[in-house]
């Protein structure tokens, strides 16, 4: 069931208010004064036509702030105020085209205070030739309110001899029948073409009560996203528990690979590390210390190794064969340098080169 009040303003104060009482798409009833307004009205105010300026321009689609500023461009080039200092609303687009209304700012505020006063809200304010049915052609007319208003397809005014003849260069507006007026107010107020209630004058929504309903299903959705959220984390981390109890399991059965058999149970890791150690000898073992060795002896012009001896303490016993003293002082120098403690015997002379032994220890 559809409940409306349509509310004509009065061009003046020397006028009265009027309205009509829409139910189910009909005019139930009218009267004059402000009316009782129930909560399941919809009151719509209708603007005196005499007040509102309406034009019809092409706005191409856009937000509403980008044709809002179209629209008061067209709008300054057919007012001599500045358009900053009028209020300027922006109809839905029809037919490429889109309604532009135009108000003082002042009445407009004066209107909403007016209506204010009588506990009334509307919930659009619309302009009054808009409430007739749009003519195909020409123009038409009619009694609105207490208001005669006329207009054409992309125009509306006040109903007036002078101003009437030069908008229709003569041609007499057809008188719009009751039936007909009424049944397009309705329809205009069900889906007006143009609010004023817009910018600065919209409509400010109420604060509506708390839904508990939907607060406790949101607070449900909330705790099955954090139970979801966690459950994932669980299964990563189970995920990679078992990957490093397998990627260990595997390398246990790598180390024991490298044992020999008939080794009994236990950490093949630390049974490996072992066996290395013993393999490798004590110390830095034989392969580090005599590859350290190596190096440095290569890289001293005219000396060579004649012989190695791997001592059970780790020390590892060099016989050297050199061109001179000089030369098994640098082998003693850079091998103390790579962290080795050297210890040198008597080098004896025989048959132009220089022999001797060094001990080198971790």
């Amino acid at each position: 069931m559809t409940v409306a009040t349509l509310l004509f303003l009065p061009p003046d104060d020397s006028q009265p208010w009027r309205w009509w009482r829409i139910r189910d798409d009909m005019v139930e009833r009218e009267g004059e004064g402000l009316p009782e307004v129930t909560a399941e009205d919809r009151v719509v105010a209708v603007a005196p036509a005499d007040a509102v300026t309406l034009h019809w321009a092409s706005l191409p689609a856009r937000s509403p702030a980008q044709a809002l500023a179209a629209a008061r461009v067209v709008v300054s080039d057919a007012t001599a105020e500045p358009a900053h200092d009028l209020h300027v609303a922006v109809g839905r687009e029809r037919d490429g085209e889109r309604a532009i209304a135009v108000v003082a700012p002042a009445r407009m505020a004066g209107w909403l205070a007016a209506l204010a006063r009588g506990g009334v809200d509307p919930a659009a304010v619309v302009p009054a030739p808009l409430l007739l049915p749009e003519p195909e052609e020409g123009y038409v007319r009619a009694d609105l309110g207490g208001q005669v208003v006329a207009r054409g397809r992309t125009t509306g005014w006040a109903d007036e001899p002078v101003l009437t003849g030069l908008v229709t260069r003569g041609e007499t507006p057809r008188l719009v029948d009751r039936d007909a007026l009424r049944a397009a107010a309705i329809g205009a107020v069900a889906e007006p073409v143009i609010d004023l209630r817009q910018g600065a004058f919209a409509r400010r929504r109420r604060r509506t009560a708390i839904d508990w309903v939907l607060v406790r299903r949101l607070a449900v959705l909330v705790g099955l996203t954090a139970l979801a959220t966690l459950a994932i984390d669980v299964v990563r981390i189970m995920r990679y528990s078992f990957g490093a109890d397998a990627i260990e399991q595997r390398a246990a059965t790598i180390a024991r690979q490298g044992l020999p058999r008939g080794t009994g149970d236990g950490d093949a890791s630390r049974m490996l590390g072992e066996r290395l150690s013993a393999l490798r000898g004590p110390g830095q073992g034989f392969t580090r210390t005599a590859a350290a060795v190596y190096a440095i002896v290569e890289a001293v012009p005219d000396t060579e190794i004649t012989a190695l001896q791997f001592e059970p303490n780790g020390a590892l016993r060099v016989s050297l064969s050199l061109a001179g003293e000089a030369q098994a002082n640098t082998v003693k120098s850079r091998l103390a340098d790579a962290g080795f403690t050297v210890e040198s015997s008597v080098f004896q002379q025989s048959a132009g080169r220089l022999t001797g032994d060094m001990t080198v220890r971790s």
